[in-house]
């Protein structure tokens, strides 16, 4: 079985060889510089600037569409929040982002996602490499049953980092989620031993530990007291100058706190299915805005009654 981290004479590991292109360059480039409209704002958007720009996105499990038709643009190192109700699609959309639903077998995604102008759902891209490059925290603080400095270094250990630099490894990370002077004197003890927001942090120290570009978060403070909340927040704000970061949140005033942009998603329920017996909602996105535009003038009254607690 061939060495997963052994390179290849391109520089390349056997894991990422599929990423790259004949001429030895990886298909995660820079796109040429350009601009298109976004339906959801018809904001002008230079493509340099776009992170993931998502077109006409469906997701299914199944016969079942659990959102369809997203276009949305992501941009560069900014903190962009998805709110809604419940099964709305958010999490669903934020998953497809690292491809997180293939996973999910009956899992079937249309349209586009496109990183960097690469599609991420193309068949030469592999997966693995795409959840390297956008790392994703839970709602649920999950280490794991190691040390914590095992747990900041695992993911290192695996793309072939080398021994001597995994002590620096685990310190930048541990610092850059506000963790190390609390952790700095024991980090041979087990990470089941922290507190809940700790072990949140430390998840957080774990997804930056190989140098994603992207983070992902879906609601990673909702089971966390006000405190600990605080904390993540102002880590979000401090790290978002070296990672963009997407964040999945019902605490409206999370958002309007922490983000740059904010998408606003709805369930609807197909009328002519109503009453049938079927599974008839589906996530549709409605607006897509700076956040202070979002809470402060938006331009669907549907996000207006969200906002001000009229539904949802």
């Amino acid at each position: 079985m061939p060495d997963p981290t052994s390179t290849t004479g391109t520089g390349v590991s056997e894991r990422e060889k599929r990423v790259i292109d004949d001429d030895g360059a990886t298909l995660f480039r820079e796109p040429e510089a350009d601009s298109r409209e976004v339906p959801a704002t018809g904001t002008p958007v230079d493509e340099q600037d776009a992170v993931f720009d998502i077109r006409d996105l469906s997701v299914f499990y199944g016969d079942f569409r659990a959102v369809r038709n997203v276009d949305l643009v992501l941009r560069r190192h900014e903190i962009t929040a998805f709110i809604g109700p419940s099964g709305c699609g958010k999490t669903t959309v934020l998953r497809c982002l690292n491809r997180m639903n293939d996973l999910v077998p009956s899992a079937r995604v249309e349209g586009q996602i496109l990183h960097h102008g690469v599609d991420l759902y193309d068949d030469e891209v592999d997966a693995v490499e795409v959840r390297r490059r956008i790392g994703m925290v839970f709602q649920k603080p999950n280490p794991f049953p190691k040390s914590i400095y095992d747990n900041i270094a695992y993911g290192p250990r695996l793309a072939g980092a080398a021994k001597a630099d995994l002590d620096d490894i685990v310190e930048k990370s541990l610092r850059q989620a506000a963790l190390w002077d609390e952790v700095k004197d024991r980090l041979g003890k087990s990470a089941m031993g922290l507190s809940g927001g700790q072990q949140q942090r430390l998840c957080i120290a774990r997804a930056v530990a190989v140098e994603p570009e992207v983070v992902l978060m879906d609601e990673p403070c909702s089971a966390l007291d006000p405190i600990a909340t605080s904390r993540i927040e102002d880590l979000m704000q401090e790290i978002k100058d070296e990672y963009t970061i997407v964040i999945v949140t019902h605490n409206m005033q999370q958002a309007a706190r922490v983000s740059d942009r904010t998408a606003f998603f709805i369930t609807e329920v197909s009328e002519a299915a109503q009453g049938q017996g079927g599974d008839q909602r589906t996530g549709l996105l409605v607006e897509f805005d700076q956040t202070e535009t979002i809470f402060s003038n938006p331009a669907d009254k549907r996000t207006e009654n969200y906002i001000t607690g009229r539904f949802g």
